[in-house]
């Protein structure tokens, strides 16, 4: 540890003591005996020259989502590929070995309801397992989405905590099989810093919207229904039938998008 504050010394309070009386000045002043360069890089020569996680926001997480880029393939960082859903955690376990799964290596695979308002609690599903007939053809990494977190210690191409939830009724919850999804965490140029979403919708989904919400999670719907007296899609200003729409709180240039 003292290895990587030497190196974090410029950013760092050095007036701050610590348990044995000593400011963080006196005790990074003594020189280390060695540093493995290959492990702890200084800080001019990092491993990546962008932070490890990136945020990310469009009509699927107007709220927005993180992907561990650090972690993922920055092949799939630019990528568009089709939905396949699976509805909670127990729905993935059922289906996602099964040999007749409808599912190829550049499609997008989603899990709805493990966010933490659903009655899984938002466990560490995120890191949705291969599918095991795509796994046996030596596929290592698809881009996963979903409204989970994951271990730290985990790695692909998982975007997660998607926000809000479906079990609030958010976007992630109207994706079905078979729509279109675009992710992109590509930096823009400085005239336009932002990531973005667009999606499309048509009357009849955004119609149902509550019919849905109760359907797949009518517990977490009910409990909102009766402490607010209606149910909030706060998406519901940024959809438009057959229009494309954007997201109104960008930060970044990355996006997800969703199509039918």
């Amino acid at each position: 540890m003292s290895a990587v504050l030497r190196e974090l010394r410029p950013l760092l309070h050095l007036e701050c003591r610590d348990v044995t009386g000593e400011t963080l000045a006196e005790r990074l002043a003594v020189p280390p005996e060695w540093i493995d360069r290959e492990v702890i890089r200084p800080l001019d020569r990092p491993f990546s020259p962008v932070g490890g996680l990136v945020a990310l926001f469009g009509s699927l997480a107007p709220n927005g989502a993180i992907l561990k880029r650090s972690a993922a393939d920055a092949a799939l960082f630019e990528r568009s590929g089709r939905a396949v859903v699976f509805a909670s955690p127990a729905d993935l376990a059922a289906r996602i070995d099964d040999p007749a799964l409808d599912v190829r290596p550049d499609d997008f695979l989603v899990m709805q309801h493990s966010g933490p308002k659903s009655g899984y609690g938002m466990p560490e599903s995120g890191y949705l397992p291969i599918p095991a007939k795509l796994a046996r053809e030596g596929v290592k990494d698809m881009v996963r989405i979903s409204d989970a977190r994951m271990s730290g210690t985990a790695y692909g191409t998982v975007v997660l905590h998607v926000s809000p939830e479906a079990a609030v009724g958010g976007p992630l919850a109207f994706v079905r099989s078979g729509d279109r999804i675009r992710l992109s965490v590509r930096r823009t140029p400085p005239r336009s810093r932002r990531r973005r979403r667009r999606a499309r919708a048509s009357e009849s989904e955004l119609a149902s919207a509550g019919d849905a919400c109760a359907r797949v999670s009518a517990l977490v719907c009910g409990a909102r229904i009766a402490g607010r007296g209606r149910l909030r899609f706060r998406f519901s200003s940024r959809f438009a039938p057959g229009r494309n729409v954007t997201t109104g709180h960008f930060r970044t240039d990355s996006y997800i998008r969703i199509r039918r």
